[in-house]
């Protein structure tokens, strides 16, 4: 993958905010739903995903900056397809020895042997060695905030270069972990495989957040719609659909659409989705309503609450 911050259009100084905030800006303009399901958006976004998963957490971006990690989150050294490099961490040894390359890297399966039996030419006695399970393995996945949302299916490459299919579970939180019972590190002397742990990171959405199962977004509205009420269409997670403003809806006001928030999943009802109403001005000056405006006098004091 190309460098995050490129990706993002940020500098390597940029804020935390910052980064934020070209992501979101980002994803808003090459979100899919935008797109009509283009898959050349598809796959920019999920560059843009993978890149904030760099440099939008800090341990990993600070680890990235010291040239511990590459672009795609793998340590610097280790080569799927190759097994281990000199440079690479313990783990990278591992795969390789299993692969007969250590030699290569100038670590002699034979001096590893000897470590194990106290050896000195096989003379010693040698301890039985007892079967020990293999080391699990932890991976960082971020997912979209739709997918993390309505679950699916991810192929996910892991540290040894196998790649498996994962199935992410429908209404998955953020920092939330998924077992692979077996698929880790392979065990010792007949011992069992360890398992990989997925850590989740969700994707921030542009314009929707997570409250439980519930979901929240502001809804922008003229000042007409706000004043004399009418027909207006919302986004949701399973597509556009149509509600009424009341007549003398101030910003801030707050309508509710039942079953439109995260779907029914493990026993628990699916979540409502609460449209915070924003009466926005249009971005370009307008005559009329500057007019409007200038001949109107309000009988009433907007700030008459705050004393």
């Amino acid at each position: 993958m190309r460098d995050p911050y490129e990706v993002l259009g940020v500098s390597k100084t940029a804020s935390e905010a910052e980064i934020k905030k070209a992501f979101r800006s980002l994803a808003k303009k090459h979100h899919p739903d935008t797109k009509g399901g283009d898959a050349a958006a598809q796959k920019r976004f999920q560059e843009i995903s993978a890149a904030y998963d760099i440099v939008g957490d800090k341990e990993k971006r600070t680890r990235f900056d010291q040239g511990e990690i590459d672009a795609n989150g793998n340590p610097r050294g280790f080569d799927p397809g190759h097994g281990f490099q000199s440079g690479g961490d313990a783990r990278d040894f591992r795969f390789a020895w299993r692969n007969g390359e250590a030699g290569e890297a100038g670590i002699r399966p034979e001096d590893i042997f000897s470590e194990i039996f106290g050896g000195g030419g096989g003379g010693g006695r040698r301890r039985r060695r007892q079967a020990r399970k293999g080391e699990d393995i932890s991976i960082a996945v971020t997912v979209g905030f739709e997918e993390a949302a309505r679950g699916g299916t991810r192929r996910v490459m892991l540290p040894d270069g196998r790649e498996v299919d994962v199935r992410i579970p429908l209404g998955v939180r953020d920092g939330q972990q998924i077992r692979l019972k077996g698929q880790g590190s392979p065990g010792s002397e007949n011992g069992p495989p360890g398992d990989v742990l997925l850590t989740i990171s969700v994707a921030p959405h542009p314009w929707l957040t997570r409250d439980g199962n519930n979901l929240r977004m502001d809804l922008p509205v003229t000042l007409g719609e706000a004043v004399l009420g009418g027909k207006v269409t919302a986004p949701t997670l399973t597509g556009p659909v149509t509600l009424t403003v009341p007549a003398n809806s101030n910003s801030g006001t707050s309508l509710r659409l039942k079953g439109k928030g995260i779907p029914a999943h493990g026993g628990q009802v699916a979540g409502d989705l609460y449209l915070r109403l924003i009466v926005t001005l249009p971005d370009q000056p307008d005559t009329a309503l500057k007019k409007f405006a200038a001949e109107w006098h309000p009988d009433y004091d907007p700030r008459a609450r705050l004393g």
